[in-house]
């Protein structure tokens, strides 16, 4: 089974061993009599395999770049090179290909953001090729983001993805022009918005509020609210996730085809307590497929932005202004806190990524260590 290495577009993995993958300039595809070039590393080692792949990558390059603009004697320069004559892709073109090669196709995470950006540059610039688009498109682009209203966050984001897309494109086909997308000046974009933690006086009197409603929306509330868990995450369970007649009960967060999880250490078991164990009781003594939250999650996706806005909705009548549903993994965090759990502890549980090269040494606190600390909650 082949896999693309997360982050390295030009790496892939077939039965654990690394493959330089390179697709092929268009021009030169009849002279190589292949669309990519594909490259046995002969290693499993992931830094290696970097390493090696970068000296053959510059390598290529550079044959393929002589091979592109090498001149014969007495052709006419601009006749060699024509009219697009190395088939530059445009930016919807070169947009499909880098979500390919990133192997994120299946992604909608990847694959939703990076889609708003193309179509908006589209609607306002054209679909053009990618070195047809200059300075004043990307000023135009960036003025947009910020007349409606956006964080600087987020125009930063929107800028570095379709500058990833475009320096992805000049790569594989040979474009040598300035990416008129970096090094673009943010603005006077607004300010990131704070999700303000819920008060656990609130988070008392919702707990409440779902014991006596007792449905499918508020299960999750209360599953959320003394897990720590994404909504994502609690959305997309499903039975076999859920280990009620464990000695310590706890829930598996893992990727499944209908959801993926946001970060390699969100990937974790965590103890049931308080309402997380009565929600989870609820949903499973009420589950008529695997899926415990139907109503959000199906073979086919997750949909945890239905979810956030239904929820939200909701919550909006029981929280000061500020919080909304992910507010409760801040409140999480705080709780833990409040009776000085550690933080590595902490970020286990939450499924936060631990800084120190050493937190990714062994095999994390056991279940036991984990329900001691949550049981203080």
């Amino acid at each position: 089974m082949i896999q693309m290495a997360k982050g390295i577009p030009f790496l892939i993995k077939k039965r654990d061993i690394y493959y330089l993958q390179k697709r092929v300039p268009k021009k030169l595809i009849p002279t190589i009599g292949r669309e990519f070039v594909r490259l046995s590393l002969r290693t499993k080692d992931k830094a290696t395999a970097i390493r090696t792949a970068g000296q053959i990558l510059a390598a290529l390059e550079r044959d393929w770049h002589y091979q592109l603009f090498a001149i014969p004697f007495g052709t006419n320069v601009i006749d060699h090179f024509g009219s697009n004559d190395i088939g530059e892709p445009t930016l919807t073109e070169a947009a499909a290909s880098y979500i390919e090669m990133k192997g994120k196709a299946e992604d909608r995470k990847f694959t939703n953001p990076t889609n708003l950006v193309i179509n908006a540059i589209v609607q306002q610039s054209g679909n053009k090729v990618i070195s047809a688009y200059v300075r004043s498109d990307a000023v135009r682009f960036r003025d947009g983001l910020i007349r409606r209203g956006v964080s600087q966050a987020t125009v930063k984001r929107n800028l570095s993805i379709i500058r990833s897309i475009w320096n992805f494109a000049a790569r594989e086909y040979g474009i040598m022009t300035a990416n008129p997308f970096a090094n673009m000046n943010y603005g006077n974009a607004s300010g990131p918005v704070r999700r303000l933690p819920i008060p656990l006086s609130s988070i008392r009197q919702i707990q409440q509020q779902c014991i006596n409603i007792d449905d499918d929306m508020r299960w999750l509330i209360a599953i959320i609210s003394d897990s720590g868990m994404r909504l994502s995450e609690a959305a997309g369970l499903v039975i076999s996730d859920i280990h009620l007649s464990a000695t310590i009960p706890y829930v598996s967060v893992k990727e499944h085809a209908w959801r993926q999880l946001k970060t390699s250490s969100s990937t974790r078991d965590i103890p049931l307590i308080g309402m997380s164990l009565w929600g989870m009781k609820q949903a499973i003594s009420s589950a008529k497929s695997q899926f415990l939250f139907p109503r959000y999650c199906n073979t086919q996706k997750c949909k945890a932005d239905y979810a956030s806005s239904t929820l939200n909705k909701w919550l909006r009548k029981h929280v000061p202004d500020g919080c909304v549903v992910h507010s409760f993994r801040h409140s999480m965090r705080d709780r833990l806190r409040a009776v000085q759990c550690p933080s590595d502890i902490i970020d286990q549980i939450g499924g936060w990524q631990t800084a120190g090269v050493g937190q990714s040494y062994g095999n994390g606190y056991t279940l036991e260590v984990l329900h001691e600390w949550m049981s203080k909650l």
